[in-house]
C-alpha cells in the first residue's frame, strides 16, 4: 500500500462520517509536495470554499496524528469540478452517457487510450464507446463498445463537452 492509499484509508470514513466521499488522493513531487485531496459532498450538492476549508481542518487534524508521510508537505483540498476525474466504479455508471477519456494498463482490443460515450459498467468492466470502422459491414451498425477491466484504469477522466456543462446547471 503506497502512501496515497494509507491517506485514503486513514481520512475516509471521516470524510464520510462528515457526509462527503473521497473521490481521489493524489501526490505531487518536488522540494515540498503537495498532498492532493479531492472530495465532493455525498448528497450531490454543490461543493463551496467552506466545506474544503472544513475538510482541510479535519484532514489536517488526522494527518497529524497517524503521520503517514514524514517530509513536509502542503495540503490542498479541491472538489472534483465539472470534467472530474472517474476514480470510483460506481463513478462510470453515474455519469453514463457523457464522454470520457480512458486510459488502460494493458491493451483492450488492441488500444491502452480510449475516448467516447460512457455506456456504465458490467460487473468490474467499464463499458466505453469506440469508433466504429469507417467502412465496411460494420460501417452501419450500432457503435462499438468496447469493454476495460477497471482495475487495470490507469486514469480516467470526463470530457468538457456542451452536454456536460448543460448536465451541471452550468457549473463544475
Amino acid at each position: 500500500m503506497d502512501r496515497t492509499d494509507k491517506v485514503g484509508a486513514i481520512i475516509a470514513p471521516s470524510l464520510e462520517a462528515m457526509g462527503y466521499e473521497l473521490v481521489r488522493v493524489h501526490m505531487t513531487g518536488g522540494m515540498r509536495p503537495t498532498l492532493q485531496i479531492m472530495a465532493e459532498r455525498a448528497d450531490r450538492a454543490e461543493m463551496t470554499v467552506e466545506h474544503c476549508a472544513e475538510i482541510s481542518r479535519a484532514v489536517s487534524a488526522l494527518l497529524d496524528v497517524e503521520d503517514p508521510i514524514r517530509e513536509a508537505y502542503t495540503l490542498e483540498v479541491s472538489s472534483p469540478g465539472i470534467d472530474r476525474p472517474l476514480t470510483r466504479l460506481d463513478d462510470f455508471d453515474r455519469f453514463a452517457g457523457f464522454e470520457a477519456r480512458v486510459e488502460s494498463r494493458v491493451a483492450v482490443e488492441g488500444r491502452k487510450r480510449f475516448r467516447g460515450k460512457l455506456h456504465g459498467t458490467e460487473g468490474r468492466e467499464i463499458k466505453i464507446e469506440v469508433e466504429a470502422p469507417a467502412e465496411g459491414p460494420e460501417a452501419e451498425t450500432a457503435p462499438a463498445v468496447a469493454r476495460v477491466p477497471f482495475d487495470e484504469i490507469v486514469r480516467a477522466k470526463l470530457v468538457l463537452t456542451d452536454e456536460l456543462i448543460a448536465a451541471s446547471g452550468g457549473h463544475g
